[in-house]
């Protein structure tokens, strides 16, 4: 009987040897922003074209579980196209091979849905067909709408100083409420995910919302008329006792081929119309990005350099700086806007008291030149209101206070909570802590201070045309 003979070598001649046993790599996945690329698109013939527009949006690693990462597969690219004609999308996804690598396959259509939810379309083919049975959509919507008597004729309005003469087509905003609401914003939900950040859908059902839509007429290569949506605005009336209306800007948003050219800014001025035409108690603003806000700063200080109720107060104020060597902080409220002039712009304007005390500063700066020797005490001002809005009116008198201590045990966790009493000063911190407060309220007023200059020197550049 034959026997398999081993070599000396062989691991089970050696006791001392012992046989090893290997581990497959686990998989660590790829992240969503990796292999997601998507693009805007308005044609069929823009879909696989490698001039269409690529889509930045916020990141994609947020509506993926598992840190934004997608395991099981090898080589995946993800590819989606977004329709601006009918806002359907299409996802081609592809890989070189799928398999468990120890943390499961990730159901990449399934985390899609829960973006585009309806909007995704399973087949190519269906997808390119949406942009001829679907071509008049936008044009559908608006048909039953209330068109506002805001229009920018051959891309020029009133109120924008000619920003759009670019575009050679006529440009309206049309308000939708009620159940319309719900069908419309199903669709561009997507895209408001995608592309503003901290964003959450609006409730459609309750019927106090309302949607503003940008919509440009052009003629297509057929000579016919196509409706483009440039932009939309959500916003929110609600009620203000006794008997006044507020409205709030929701969400607000310029389809990604169409921003930087002005239509941004066309759609606040007229939503700034139908607060004051509509006589509202006033339109604010919900936690605006800074982008947003500089355009909004940029239009409401035009509107005040010439509402003459605010000049008289407005030239008291500067004659007053321009006076002053020092500035002392208990003369600081006097550089405030009077409540006089508070209450006429927000009951002519319906700007609020918060937005006009930022315009306020700008106005000031304005009328300083400005000129370097006024700057200090100018700056100074500016200190004490970013102070105020970040640590209170008197940071430094009684109140209540939380500081941190030393611990052994969790530093987050641990922290004394205590009231001054008998208007005793509160104010318990180390040179340390002392120190980062400041360092940070200098950022925080040297960014004012810029933002302030930018919006100065655009409001000064449309004047001098």
């Amino acid at each position: 009987m034959g026997t398999k003979h081993h070599s000396s070598s062989d691991s089970i001649s050696d006791p001392k040897k012992r046989r090893r046993v290997g581990f497959s790599k686990t998989d660590a996945g790829i992240e969503a922003n990796d292999c997601i690329t998507i693009y805007i698109v308005s044609s069929a013939e823009d879909v696989d074209s490698p001039s269409s527009f690529c889509l930045e949006p916020i990141d994609l690693n947020q509506f993926f579980e598992d840190d934004g990462r997608i395991f099981g597969y090898q080589g995946l690219k993800i590819t989606i196209w977004v329709s601006l004609i009918s806002f359907h999308a299409y996802a081609d996804i592809s890989f070189e091979s799928s398999s468990d690598g120890g943390r499961g396959i990730t159901n990449v259509k399934y985390a899609l849905q829960n973006i585009f939810a309806e909007s995704l379309v399973d087949e190519k083919d269906a997808f390119l067909q949406t942009f001829s049975t679907e071509s008049h959509y936008v044009r559908s919507v608006v048909s039953n709408a209330e068109t506002l008597q805001h229009k920018v004729s051959n891309g020029c309005s009133t109120e924008s100083n000619c920003l759009l003469k670019s575009e050679p087509s006529d440009v309206e905003v049309f308000r939708i409420a009620g159940t319309p609401v719900g069908h419309l914003y199903s669709r561009l939900v997507p895209l408001v995910l995608l592309l503003v950040d901290g964003s959450n859908p609006i409730d459609v059902l309750d019927p106090r919302w309302e949607i503003y839509l940008l919509v440009q007429e052009r003629k297509d290569t057929q000579e016919d008329s196509l409706s483009r949506l440039l932009g939309f605005a959500a916003v929110y009336r609600f009620h203000r006792y006794p008997g006044s209306t507020r409205m709030r800007l929701g969400q607000i948003l310029v389809m990604p081929p169409y921003q930087r050219k002005g239509y941004g800014r066309f759609l606040l001025e007229v939503l700034n119309g139908v607060a004051v035409s509509e006589n509202v108690y006033d339109l604010t603003i919900e936690e605006p990005e800074d982008s947003l806000q500089y355009v909004r700063l940029c239009i409401d200080v035009e509107r005040l350099l010439v509402f003459d109720p605010i000049q008289q107060s407005l030239e008291s104020v500067i004659s007053h700086l321009k006076q002053e060597n020092s500035l002392k902080k208990s003369y600081m409220c006097k550089y405030a806007p009077p409540l006089s002039a508070v209450e006429d712009v927000r009951k002519t304007l319906k700007i609020n008291k918060k937005q006009f005390e930022q315009c306020w500063e700008i106005l000031i700066y304005l009328g300083l030149a400005p000129i370097n020797k006024y700057m200090e005490i100018y700056q100074a001002i500016v200190s004490h209101r970013v102070k105020a809005e970040v640590v209170g009116i008197d940071s430094e008198g009684a109140g209540k206070q939380v500081i941190d201590v030393p611990t052994e045990y969790d530093q987050q966790m641990s922290f004394v909570m205590f009231k001054s009493q008998n208007g005793e000063s509160s104010s318990i911190e180390t040179a340390d802590n002392q120190s980062i407060v400041e360092e940070q309220l200098q950022k925080l007023v040297d960014k004012r201070m810029n933002q302030i200059k930018l919006i100065a020197e655009k409001v000064s550049a449309v004047h001098r045309q």
